[in-house]
């Protein structure tokens, strides 16, 4: 079997043409992981960037990658219609069975449905349900996402979802979907330290500082629990994009809180620094007020961390069956904020009871096996 997989590549994201070798996003990462292990398949990477960028011919045994260059007129001023072209034209040359669009966030989808091939999506972000949270109006982002993303639903010839939550939005516009969660990176499930006794309680918030991800709130409840005496170090990590109001207003608002001791930025870190702060840590707070899956409560719980968050698109899936986990609502900011302070107080335990559930529901090489048997399917029925 040929996949052709539509996604973005981050160096057209971050503008960082320099970069050596591409970079994709957590779970389109974590699923070329998982086809890796299949030899048998043939995988073709499809990426558009706006300028040159190094381009290696294969990123595994078995999967190839390609980077296609489309002027910035062919964005979405033009409703990607520069890089529809650009990838049709590198299709007819690569001639898959079947072609998978990753997100509907840019590109991808409108690529994947106007391909000429049989062709598939998956929903990493619900565009139609972020406009209307953030009440976008035409020529927004947001606003154009959402129309295109319901062009695309209605031309695709089937949907992964990867939550209840984002099939609930999804099936009324698709003419067929599945529930398939996204993989969690094969790093996350190697094995654990020995847990040593921490003198001081850490807790950690990963994710783009933005308002979707609410820093700004929780630190609100930060300052509440460390007006009640508890000792604590609460660290976040993530990318801050330059020029924002929103990580702006959330460096000014958390140097009081670095001086105090309770808390701490400490920028974008590499994968594996990343899972040696989850490691040193107690906790996973992430209290989104939107979320199709939250790829990141899964990685935390892939490494034992309790969990702290809210009841929001994804999460409840995710947490299912996790003793550790504890769900509020979106707005329930002191309910939040009293468990935290009994966990911390009780000596912030922490279990690694869930971490095989984990692997067994998001590794790499079964979210892949699952994609396999429902391509198959794709062909099988026409």
């Amino acid at each position: 079997m040929r996949v052709a997989l539509l996604t973005t590549d981050n160096r057209e994201d971050y503008k960082d043409y320099g970069a050596t070798v591409p970079s994709f996003g957590t779970a389109p990462e974590a699923l070329l992981q998982g086809f890796a292990h299949f030899p048998q398949v043939e995988v073709h990477v499809v990426s558009c960037t706006q300028q040159p960028v190094a381009a290696p011919q294969k990123l595994a045994s078995n999967i190839f990658f390609h980077s296609l260059l489309v002027p910035k007129l062919g964005w979405a001023r033009t409703a990607y219609q520069g890089c529809i072209r650009a990838v049709r034209q590198k299709l007819k040359a690569i001639q898959p069975d079947v072609v998978h669009g990753q997100g509907t966030e840019r590109d991808c989808a409108m690529s994947a449905v106007f391909s000429g091939y049989r062709n598939v999506l998956t929903i990493h972000g619900n565009m139609r349900r972020l406009a209307w949270v953030t009440n976008s109006r035409s020529p927004s982002y947001w606003w154009l996402a959402a129309w295109l993303e319901t062009l695309a639903l209605k031309r695709a010839g089937g949907v992964f979802c990867n939550s209840e939550h984002t099939e609930r939005l999804v099936k009324p516009q698709a003419r067929r979907v599945w529930r398939v969660p996204n993989a969690v990176r094969e790093q996350f499930f190697t094995p654990m330290p020995e847990p040593a006794r921490p003198a001081r309680c850490t807790l950690v918030n990963a994710g783009y500082i933005a308002p979707g991800k609410r820093q700004l709130e929780l630190l609100d409840v930060i300052q509440q629990l460390g007006q009640q005496g508890l000792k604590f170090d609460f660290q976040f990590v993530g990318r801050a994009k330059p020029g924002s109001r929103y990580v702006a207003a959330f460096i000014e608002k958390i140097k009081p809180l670095e001086q105090a001791g309770f808390a701490r930025y400490l920028g974008l870190k590499p994968v594996s620094e990343l899972i040696a702060l989850f490691d040193a840590s107690a906790a996973m707070v992430h209290v989104p007020p939107e979320e199709a899956f939250g790829l990141v409560v899964a990685e935390a719980l892939a490494r034992g961390l309790k969990f702290f968050g809210t009841r929001a698109g994804g999460i409840p899936d995710i947490t299912h069956g996790m003793p550790q986990a504890e769900l509020f609502g979106v707005e329930d900011w002191r309910g939040l904020s009293s468990a935290i302070a009994t966990w911390i107080r009780s000596g912030f335990p922490r279990s690694r009871d869930g971490v095989g559930l984990m692997r067994s529901r998001y590794h790499p090489q079964v979210i892949a096996k699952r994609h396999l048997e429902i391509y198959q399917e794709v062909l099988r029925d026409g």
